[in-house]
Formats: C-alpha cells, structure tokens, sequence
C-alpha cells in the first residue's frame, strides 16, 4: 500500500490550503497526523471507510475538514483560517483494522512520506 501526499505550502495566516491523500490499491480508513519541530507526532482528523464518520482534534475542529474521494481513492484535507500554530509537517495513514481509536498513532499501518505546511504571520 502507498499514500502520497500533496498540497502543502507557504501560506499566510487566515489563509487556506487543501491536502490531498491518494492511496493505492483498496479504499481504507484515513487519518492526518501533524508533526511540529520539535514536538511529537499528533492526530488532526480521520475518516471512516464509508466517509460517513469523522472526527477532529479540538484545535482544527470548525476549520478543518477531511473528507473522501472514492472515485480516485483519495482523502482530502481541507484547511481554513490557518494559524501559525497550525506549521507542521503532515502525514497521511490509513488503517486496516476497525473499532480501533482512529486518533491513536498506533491504530495505523501504513503511512505517507509527509507534506510541508507553513504558516507565516
């Protein structure tokens, strides 16, 4: 399985950015992680296998939505209102196994190489 990730950039706070997943072979459930200089790897947002269900981390929560693509086997992240706080290196991660923690690293067994966002103010 391979997830590439795209769509990061150098942008100014308020702006907005969309992350892009493409996963080959079958459809998974999805994850974006973010890593920050310097900090541990965090959950952003997932989605379930149907795009029926999603959830947030608290600090993106009514700025992020993630969202899926079946027909490219894609899943989409798109980012509104951005922060300085929100510069991180982001991580796409899909996961075989159901009725695991879909915030947890560990639930996870494939991941993509990362996309670079930046927020300047």
């Amino acid at each position: 399985v391979q997830l590439q990730a795209s769509g990061g950039g150098l942008v100014q706070a308020g702006d907005s950015l969309r992350l892009s997943c493409v996963v080959s072979g079958r459809s998974y459930p999805m994850g974006w992680f973010r890593q920050a200089p310097g900090k541990e790897r965090e959950f952003v947002a997932a989605i379930n296998w149907s795009g029926g269900s999603t959830s947030y981390a608290d600090p993106v929560k009514g700025r992020f939505t993630i969202s899926r693509d079946g027909a490219k086997n894609a899943v989409h992240l798109q980012m509104n209102s951005l922060k300085v706080e929100d510069t991180a290196v982001y991580h796409c991660a899909a996961r075989t196994s159901f009725g695991v923690n879909p915030d947890e690293i560990s639930s996870y067994d494939y991941w993509g190489q990362g996309t670079q966002v930046t927020v300047s103010s």
